[in-house]
């Protein structure tokens, strides 16, 4: 006889059934869809760590001021070019030296010259040299080991009436030109 209350078999579970009733972090597709969201907020916080740790120094103080000092920037470059002014370079990195010549109109220029190696980003890396040419204008100067990285150069004369300048991707470039041009 059979009661009221009787017990039927428990259907049988397939496949799809159970990996429905799998708690939702066994799928893959809720942490597929996660992973981007989860990427954004390391990123930012990555981001705001940088901008918290490093000095921004490429900002100037005073652009003003810097501003009106292109123009006596201009002048010293066209007494430059008016005197013909070319300078090489070249940084001999197994003996620590800087090694170049400068010349004016054909003929080594004299003098004490001042030299400013000038880090595309980073100001304490800055480097200013005192050299004195010899007779036949070809001067070193000991240098410590630079950065790779893109340089300003800068060369000048004592009394800063001339200047000549570039850029010089070190060590991509194993030596610079600096050749006056007029600016105008």
């Amino acid at each position: 006889m059979q009661s009221k209350h009787s017990r039927r078999p428990a259907p049988a579970r397939t496949a799809a059934s159970a990996t429905s009733a799998a708690p939702w972090y066994a799928h893959r597709w809720p942490w597929l869809l996660m992973l981007g969201p989860i990427i954004v907020v390391i990123a930012g916080i990555h981001t705001t760590w940088i901008a918290f740790t490093r000095q921004d120094a490429l900002v100037v103080d005073d652009y003003y001021k810097q501003g009106k000092a292109i123009n006596q920037d201009l002048s010293r470059d066209r007494v430059a070019a008016s005197m013909k002014l070319q300078a090489t370079m070249r940084y001999d990195a197994s003996s620590g030296q800087l090694l170049g010549s400068v010349r004016s109109l054909g003929q080594p220029v004299g003098g004490p010259l001042t030299i400013k190696l000038v880090h595309s980003t980073q100001p304490q890396k800055d480097v200013l040299l005192q050299v004195r040419p010899d007779a036949e204008g070809n001067f070193s100067a000991a240098l410590p080991m630079l950065d790779r990285a893109r340089w300003q150069v800068s060369l000048e004369g004592a009394e800063r009436n001339w200047r000549v300048h570039d850029v010089w991707d070190w060590p991509v470039q194993r030596s610079v030109s600096l050749t006056a041009y007029h600016a105008d």
